[in-house]
């Protein structure tokens, strides 16, 4: 995933020729790829719902404030929201095995009146945004001391012996495998049942002081100690038992499916160097490092919530993170503390308007961190935060994104959208409306459509490597493009691509072209084409592949990142006939070996060109 990272901000530097629709000067170029996440929590109702109980015009508010708030989050630009569907040992969706939450409905087990599912319900309004839902469960709380009833079918009242009572709190002991299991069944229930695109997990294990274990577990480890001396050696096992009880059966269920936890963000006192605080691994028991290796988890969101600079300094803990989890290939989303920017939800010293944009540039600037996540969507949606949600929509996440793909997931395509037609609307804007792929697998989850203006239309292929290009990202068949689009010399052009739930892209549709001298049209692309060469990364060679769409003269060239030209490979009149394929050796002009690095090759041909990124392996 990092060549994949590098390589296409080499390949977007490369052909900046074509004309997209170009971002602002002070705007930081933004990947194509990037996850843009936000935590939505349902416990104490602080997101969402913003009222609890039943009856029609409840029931109608809570779906209209979720509604409010994934267009308000889609609008800053984010990609993927984690929603709290289990705070304490309770349910936001119709379960089988646990009560009705009382944060949804004001009484535990009270399913909401008229009747509608949440899980469903945000699932589906995600969908239509485009946007990934990793349904959020609390493992192990059960009881947080809120003061309300609890439902007879609760698991506290159920089953009293699985659990442990620490201060106000009680939680399911995670040194019971009946406990275990229990829990591993809800969450696989869930991944059954609905169509999610994660499964993620908060930072409560063993639970944070001041209601911290002391000994309220000895029975159960002097009952069923594994081997084990230490008992912290024990409960770090447990955790570790269960994290990967979730993954097997997940996985088992809907390959497709992301698993992730979101740890404390500091996992060993004294590590790195200079960082001082409460840990997970010796005080909560949550030893992330121990997932990373065994496979278990998907990617990691760490919630560093600190500043930079000082005992718990963001620029020493974002890098160490990164690398722990580069180190086992998966991927790494940092989790912000953006309810330290607000007074409604912070109430010691506010970061500055800078902190948490500096962040993200921070984490930009790292080929081994993918993307971001916002704890919590109010500080998006609703309160200020120092006017974050402008900054977002303005510069940070001016273009959209699709989520980082994993590659030891499904790397399959969808097939190709079908017709892409369009109709004008309102003061010069362009309504687009395609048909859904034919059935396939894997399932086309969202869609990707891309506009450019130049004189003629891009290939797709070359345009779908520029970031710029991307204008929008929708679950739904149609988009509309605002009034004022056809204003301008040149003619706009579009096409969509299906993407897979691993945000993997199919083929192009056609190309519509409309505006500028030339009129309005719809043309098929062009059989002018530069794939992506292969193997990439290679090691002794490596075989470029076009197609051309009529006799021209072509030229090929290898340049390194500085832009120097290191080989020439092919020059003259070429027939359309093809695909053309062409190898290199690694050698410069001299018969030298290039260093291994990063490389752009460069096709010519006639008036067109293209470009793309590869990599020269050791």
């Amino acid at each position: 995933m990092l060549f994949y990272k590098y390589t296409r901000c080499v390949a977007a530097a490369a052909i900046l020729a074509i004309t997209a629709l170009a971002a602002p000067a002070s705007a930081q170029p933004a990947p194509k790829h990037e996850f843009r996440g936000a935590w939505i929590a349902t416990v104490v109702n602080l997101d969402w719902p913003g009222v609890r109980g039943n009856g029609a015009r409840i029931v109608d508010t809570q779906k209209a404030q979720l509604a409010t708030m994934l267009d308000k989050l889609q609008a800053a630009g984010v990609n993927a929201v984690f929603f709290q569907v289990r705070p304490e040992a309770d349910a936001l969706y119709d379960s089988p095995y646990e009560p009705w939450s009382y944060w949804l409905t004001g009484r535990q087990g009270a399913p909401p009146n008229p009747f509608y599912d949440p899980l469903a319900f945000a699932i589906a309004e995600a969908r239509k945004r485009g946007m990934e839902l990793h349904a959020w469960f609390n493992p192990y709380r059960a009881v947080r001391g809120s003061g309300y009833p609890n439902h007879s079918s609760h698991v506290s009242r159920q089953h009293p012996e699985w659990t442990l009572s620490i201060g106000n709190l009680t939680v399911l002991n995670p040194g019971l495998q009946e406990a275990r299991d229990y829990i591993a069944t809800v969450i696989a229930d869930v991944a059954r049942r609905y169509d999610i695109d994660g499964v993620h997990f908060d930072d409560y294990f063993y639970p944070y002081p001041p209601n911290q274990i002391g000994t309220q577990d000895w029975a159960t480890f002097n009952n069923d100690s594994r081997g084990f001396f230490s008992i912290a050696d024990w409960r770090r096992d447990n955790i570790n038992l269960f994290v990967a009880q979730v993954a097997d059966s997940v996985r088992a269920i809907r390959p497709s499916v992301k698993f992730g936890v979101s740890p404390f963000g500091i996992w060993k006192n004294r590590v790195p160097a200079g960082i001082v605080g409460l840990d997970a691994y010796n005080v909560i028991y949550g030893d992330a490092i121990a997932w990373l290796e065994a496979g278990t988890v998907d990617y990691l969101a760490p919630q560093l919530y600190w500043a930079f600079g000082g005992g718990q300094d963001y620029a020493k803990l974002a890098p160490w993170w990164a690398a722990r989890v580069a180190e086992a290939g998966r991927h790494l989303y940092v989790g912000h503390g953006l309810y330290r920017s607000d007074r409604a939800t912070f109430s010691n010293t506010l970061f500055s308007e800078r902190e948490v944009p500096r962040q993200v540039r921070f984490n930009r600037a790292r080929d081994d961190i993918q993307g971001s996540v916002f704890f919590r969507a109010k500080n998006i949606t609703v309160f200020s935060s120092k006017g974050f949600a402008d900054t977002l929509r303005t510069d940070l996440y001016r273009n959209p994104a699709l989520t980082p793909p994993m590659d030891w997931k499904d790397m399959a395509a969808p097939g190709a959208p079908g017709e892409l037609t369009y109709a004008l609307t309102g003061a010069d804007g362009v309504r687009l409306s395609w048909a859904a792929p034919d059935a396939s697998a894997p399932e086309a989850r969202r869609y990707a459509v891309y506009r450019m203006r130049s004189p003629t239309p891009p290939p797709p292929a070359f345009a779908m490597d520029d970031p710029n290009n991307l204008v929008a990202v929708t679950g739904e068949t149609s988009f509309v493009d605002g009034d004022g689009m056809l204003a301008g010399a040149d003619p706009l052009h579009y096409f969509v691509t299906a993407v897979s739930a691993n945000s993997i892209e199919s083929a192009a549709s056609n190309v519509v072209s409309l505006g500028g001298p030339t009129g309005s049209e719809t043309e098929r692309p062009e059989a002018f084409e530069l794939e992506q060469s292969y193997p990439n990364p290679f090691r002794e060679t490596v075989e470029i592949r076009f197609a051309l769409g009529r006799p021209a003269p072509v030229t090929l060239h290898i340049y390194d990142v500085l832009g120097r030209e290191v080989a020439s490979l092919a020059e003259g009149q070429w027939k359309p006939e093809g695909p053309h394929a062409v190898r290199w050796d690694g050698r410069d002009a001299a018969g030298r070996a290039v260093v291994p690095g990063a490389y752009y090759y460069v096709l010519d041909a006639g008036n067109r060109r293209a470009a793309k990124g590869m990599i020269r392996g050791w």
